[in-house]
């Protein structure tokens, strides 16, 4: 008997690739990684079966995503499977302080230009993260509450932002005491 091989749909391979990204894909992981042509991810977006988020991002419709899909768009938008929510992006997921940005931080490991219209409500920060600095929220990767403060301190953010956010990341266990004490000494040092 013949073993036969299944062929993978393209719309069942996106699907995949969508359902790890909160129902979200880039373009070029439907050309490079799932190997479609330009024409067919056109063709997919004049059918319906994929929805334009943004430049080079689709949703895959029908797919349980999340109501803060502008975070994961702001990961993908680096190409960088190595990106990271961060700083008072970070800081604000992790309900830790009052910190609203007014842009989305995300840090990558390596320098890269992204030519967008949109750039003004990005912040893409350089810095390789280890993996003890770099957790996980709603399927996205995100630096640790004690990451995101140091990050804040050293762009500069407010102390009435950061000192709160210390505090109850050590209440809550979000951030361990010997990082609480490092990170308040850092504060203080900063004033």
């Amino acid at each position: 008997m013949v073993a036969e091989r299944r062929r993978v749909l393209a719309r069942d391979a996106l699907r995949e690739r969508a359902l790890e990204q909160n129902g979200l894909l880039t373009r070029r992981q439907a050309l490079e990684d799932l190997g479609l042509t330009a024409g067919a991810v056109d063709n997919l977006v004049a059918r319906g079966r994929l929805d334009r988020v943004a430049h080079g991002i689709y949703r895959y419709p029908h797919l349980p995503g999340i109501a803060d899909e502008q975070y994961q768009v702001a990961l993908l938008r680096t190409g960088d499977p190595d990106a990271a929510l961060s700083h008072e992006t970070a800081l604000q997921l992790h309900e830790l302080s009052d910190v609203n940005p007014a842009r989305y931080h995300v840090t990558v490991p390596q320098p890269l230009r992204i030519r967008r219209s949109d750039n003004a409500r990005y912040v893409v920060h350089v810095q390789r993260l280890t993996a003890r600095q770099v957790t996980w929220w709603h399927q996205m990767r995100i630096a640790t509450p004690a990451t995101a403060i140091e990050q804040c301190l050293e762009r500069g953010t407010p102390t009435y932002l950061l000192r709160p956010a210390i505090d109850q990341g050590q209440r809550t266990g979000a951030v361990r005491n010997d990082d609480a004490a490092r990170l308040s000494a850092a504060l203080e040092a900063r004033e």
